[in-house]
């Protein structure tokens, strides 16, 4: 089995005879390990040719040796016409007709802010009405779909799929309408306003829902096969306020996921302890867990013996320690386990890392972990 058809297998009911093996957040293991994964300069990432984007990316399903990849849009080709990349010395330059636009920086390693403080969401204004919110958070429409298949935004997803598509699973991801709220009122008054004022945090969810909604169609149009439905947060608040606020929300992104044909993995970051049971209930095809951290243990047996088959799983491989640090059998040991629990709950499972690889993880250790995947795999079953 390839890689798309093994992730297929896992996510249906009947699960797979081959366990596929994954990373989550391809996007920040490509930002840390760029200079080791490719021997392209940096700015390719930002190049307005579908070409040289095509180019890197398919270097770099290669040298992952992973069994999916991100699916993404481009820019609309009138916008890419004419646009050019200059180098000035050591800067470099986004340009259309030798009028330099703006300069490009290499992302730093790990994501730091160029003050290396902690990043958090602190907005200059609180909304506390719906009206307040409906300037801040516009309804999203529905995908013009004439215009963007003619406007050329599906140009490098188009290359992607013909180039890899029928080997690898493509994937691409939304954020739940609950979590989204963070980024309206920041943590501190999110928390507060989910205690004080439910019935406006439910509004404010419901006009984010129509992005998430929104990401599905155009992720659909493009030639996704799964969705990534990221969550944070949410654990800090009451299983009842979760049930109440955010499970029919992301029931809601579920549900448009399945009736366009793609699988949805709800990847759940914090304590799933005490709400296991309405993470189930969400109906997503696959639940992402982190892996024991923050003073919370999650072990995926465990998890597997709650679910026991409902839906499949993706493992949660300690991505902090002992992917970069542990020796090659204590990795594969684990893997095994892992596997092992995966095949308890009916094979619906693919083995995955727990959170994204960190910097000092090399990508010879990431190739060897998808590599023992494949070795374990048949031992299992």
């Amino acid at each position: 089995m390839n890689g798309r058809e093994k992730i297929e297998a896992a996510l249906s009911r009947e699960g797979t005879p081959e366990i596929p093996a994954v990373i989550c957040y391809e996007g920040i293991y490509i930002r840390d390990h760029w200079r080791q994964l490719t021997t392209a300069p940096w700015w390719h990432q930002f190049h307005p040719d579908v070409k040289i984007q095509l180019s890197w990316r398919l270097e770099m399903v290669e040298k992952i040796g992973q069994d999916w990849f991100d699916l993404p849009a481009c820019l609309p080709r009138a916008d890419r016409q004419n646009l050019e990349i200059h180098q000035q010395g050591k800067r470099v330059f986004l340009a259309r007709a030798n009028t330099l636009l703006r300069e490009l920086h290499e992302s730093p390693v790990g994501g730091w802010s160029t003050d290396h403080q902690l990043e958090s969401v602190h907005p200059d204004y609180i909304p506390r009405s719906p009206e307040e919110i409906d300037l801040l958070v516009p309804l999203a429409g529905s995908l013009d779909v004439a215009n963007f298949r003619a406007g050329g935004q599906a140009d490098l997803a188009k290359l992607l799929l013909q180039a890899t598509g029928q080997t690898h699973f493509p994937i691409a991801s939304v954020s739940s309408p609950l979590w989204l709220c963070y980024y309206l009122w920041g943590y501190e008054d999110m928390m507060a306003m989910i205690a004080s004022q439910p019935d406006l945090v439910r509004y404010a969810s419901q006009r984010f829902l129509t992005h998430a909604l929104y990401g599905v169609e155009q992720a659909a149009f493009l030639g996704a096969r799964g969705i990534w439905i990221e969550e944070s947060l949410t654990d800090q608040i009451s299983p009842r306020a979760f049930r109440q606020l955010n499970l029919p929300l992301v029931q809601a992104v579920v549900e448009e996921i399945r009736s366009r044909g793609m699988f949805s993995i709800y990847y759940y970051c914090g304590d799933p302890r005490d709400r296991l049971d309405l993470l189930v209930q969400s109906g997503a095809d696959a639940l992402a867990l982190e892996e024991s951290k923050k003073n919370f243990h999650i072990d995926i047996a465990e998890v597997a013996e709650f679910v026991q088959g409902k839906c499949a799983l993706l493992g949660n491989l300690d991505a902090l320690w002992l992917l970069p640090h542990a020796g090659p059998d204590e990795l594969r040991a684990e893997i095994t386990r892992q596997v092992k629990a995966g095949r308890r709950n009916g094979s619906r499972f693919i083995m995955s890392i727990g959170s994204p690889v960190t910097p000092g993880t090399s990508p010879e250790r990431v190739r060897q972990y998808c590599e023992m995947v494949q070795q374990v795999s048949p031992e299992t079953h």
